[in-house]
């Protein structure tokens, strides 16, 4: 790293570096060689080589404008979010600082210092009532989690930050550290030979973790702006994702119990067909995911299981 010329490598800062996306993103650009990398995140996590680290609460203008105008970034990546979809249905006030006003915050700054501003958004924007959708099909959230991620898209635009933002869905894969995503999820809970009830009515098209990475590389390297779906090739069920995951691990099926969204009572409607299209990040930036089964195996052959 110190025989690479500093003055061209780009400042890259990573929002949200816990999470799946930001440990990969970390990860990705601290080995990449030509990018000097500021991961901030509200809690502590695994650290990588060559990449810097700070505690940092994005709900609170003052330290989101000491990060980004004491770091200079070219580029923002903002990879946080609060998630939990059910508790966000109560715990609205928490949902929205941090998925609206903390991404106020971020691309105010980002405008200022003139950073490329990439956010990650979510196919839960729409009610799933006809989906995949593309980029230019019209957002309907039913839940509090997809009305505050379509309103911090909203943010974003009206920032006059240059920006991308990135729509994405169930994403999987593997990192250090954080909690289990739903492949890992499967697989560890029929190893144990434990009962899993799993929903046959909602279709996504998987993200497959550092495809989720490259797209946003390109999108980088390429300097595209505006709004681009990245996700997976394959539509499919959850029931029938988690059957091909079975498959691939060499695992019975015997405890995947088939239900319908009905059954688990959740506090916040989920889109039952949702999903994106792809075609425009195929076609501008030469997105191109690796099938299911070829992630799958990538995988378990890192798990080495």
């Amino acid at each position: 790293m110190e025989s690479i010329n500093r003055v061209n490598m780009k400042r890259i800062l990573i929002i949200g570096a816990s999470g799946m996306l930001g440990q990969r993103c970390a990860k990705f650009y601290s080995e990449s060689g030509n990018a000097r990398v500021l991961c901030a995140s509200i809690d502590e996590t695994i650290r990588f080589p060559n990449a810097e680290y700070v505690l940092f609460d994005m709900t609170k203008h003052g330290e989101v404008k000491e990060l980004i105008t004491g770091f200079k970034p070219d580029v923002i990546i903002n990879a946080s979010a609060y998630t939990n979809v059910d508790l966000s249905e109560t715990e609205r006030d928490l949902a929205w600082s941090i998925n609206v006003k903390g991404v106020e915050y971020i691309a105010e700054f980002a405008a200022i210092a003139g950073a490329h501003f990439i956010h990650i958004s979510t196919d839960y924007v729409f009610d799933g009532a006809k989906g995949p959708y593309s980029e230019i099909d019209t957002p309907s959230p039913i839940n509090y989690y997809g009305q505050t991620k379509l309103d911090s898209e909203q943010a974003v635009r009206l920032s006059g930050a240059i920006s991308t933002i990135v729509r994405t869905n169930v994403l999987y894969g593997i990192i250090p550290s954080g909690r289990l995503d739903f492949v890992r999820w499967v697989v560890e809970s029929l190893r144990a030979q434990k009962q899993i009830r799993i929903v046959t009515d909602q279709y996504n098209n998987p993200t497959f973790i550092d495809d989720l990475v490259s797209g946003i590389d390109a999108i980088i390297r390429n300097k595209n702006y505006g709004l681009y779906n990245l996700s997976g090739i394959e539509l499919l069920n959850r029931y029938d994702f988690t059957l091909r995951i079975a498959k691939v691990f060499d695992l019975n099926t015997s405890n995947v119990i088939p239900i319908i969204t009905p059954d688990l009572n959740q506090p916040a409607p989920r889109p039952l067909r949702g999903g994106l299209i792809i075609k425009k990040a195929q076609a501008e930036l030469g997105f191109c995911p690796i099938g299911l089964d070829e992630s799958l195996q990538l995988m378990k052959k890192e798990l080495n299981l």
